[in-house]
């Protein structure tokens, strides 16, 4: 008999360009999943309204995120590659879940008080139950594996709660999901002013987007944040320095990584060679990524169907499991 694959499932918002972070944080790994796990990949569009009230440019965002997430690998195909507000049952979900969980937990949610902070006059109800929502895109499809970064961590211990807080009052239905990332540590992709990671809105003169020309990442290369070198060979390198090593083992050849980190050694590195042999690899790296993005946004009939299929697939498996929920809850009367 054929062996189960585990599910796994995760969630993007589209809420700016995908980043190089993006790519190796995450992308990354979920197009090895597709051919190991039966893998649920959503586009986080009502996530999205928490912070995004404005919608107008949601259709592009949302359009840009599946394109970004097929020209990195993800093949729809293998994948249920779906909008978020295209399956409906993850909203009745989300208000049976409600019932489970109490104000003063959601109030001390890490994420809640910082995006508190950041928009003191919409603190929205989905912003205080985003735990709550994203609960129920996990376990709709009864997913085991969820492929989380360090900050994602607390929800994720939230979502267990909730689990068993529902399969304590009503049954069990659903299994107690958790964090999986190939047993690796996840990749942090260093911005490049040396200042924390890449991010979709922080500086964006420091992040280096999938979709910038060749000319913007060659030019934020250069810019990065560099000193007047060694004098001391063998000396330990600083961390901004290390951040640019770090960006080199991800798209440079091993040689060429070597080269410069005995010339560093020796004292003699010259850094404006570094980074010009960064840039060009760099470019090498993201222009054929940018163009298949583009090529795939200029075919809407394909992203339909895309859009399509995936929320199918999503929807099949929904559908499946709030049939047990409503049953466990008690909602099916004959």
């Amino acid at each position: 008999m054929k062996k189960q694959k585990e599910i796994v499932m995760s969630g993007i918002r589209p809420t700016g360009f995908l980043h190089l972070g993006n790519y190796f944080g995450a992308l990354q790994n979920y197009v090895r999943m597709q051919d190991e796990y039966q893998c649920f990949f959503m586009v986080a569009d009502l996530h999205s309204l928490t912070t995004h009230p404005d919608t107008k440019e949601l259709k592009e965002n949302v359009l840009r995120v599946l394109a970004e997430n097929i020209a990195c690998g993800l093949n729809p195909e293998k994948v249920a590659l779906y909008c978020q507000s295209h399956i409906y049952e993850t909203s009745e979900l989300y208000l049976y879940l409600n019932m489970l969980a109490y104000k003063g937990e959601l109030e001390k949610t890490t994420t809640f008080k910082e995006k508190a902070r950041l928009q003191p006059d919409n603190i929205n109800a989905g912003l205080l139950t985003y735990p709550v929502l994203q609960t129920a895109d996990i376990i709709l499809h009864r997913a085991s594996l969820v492929p989380v970064g360090k900050d994602q961590e607390q929800h994720l211990e939230m979502a267990r709660n909730f689990v068993n807080r529902f399969n304590h009052r009503y049954g069990e239905v659903f299994p107690e999901p958790k964090a999986f990332n190939y047993g690796s540590e996840l990749i942090k992709v260093p911005s490049l002013d040396g200042a924390g990671k890449m991010s979709k809105s922080e500086n964006q003169y420091a992040t280096l987007y999938l979709a910038d020309d060749d000319e913007a990442i060659r030019k934020k290369v250069m810019k990065a944040k560099t000193d007047n070198g060694p004098v001391i060979p063998n000396s330990p390198k600083p961390e901004y320095i290390e951040n640019i090593f770090l960006l080199m083992r991800l798209v440079c050849d091993d040689s060429i990584v070597q080269k410069f980190d005995q010339e560093y050694n020796n004292c003699k590195i010259r850094y404006g060679d570094l980074k010009k042999q960064l840039a060009e690899d760099m470019v090498k790296f993201i222009s054929p990524i940018r163009e298949k993005v583009n090529e795939i946004l200029g075919n809407n009939k394909y992203l339909q169907q895309v859009m399509e299929q995936g929320a199918e697939k999503a929807r099949k498996s929904a559908k499946t499991t709030m049939e047990l929920v409503r049953q466990a809850i008690g909602l099916k009367y004959f």
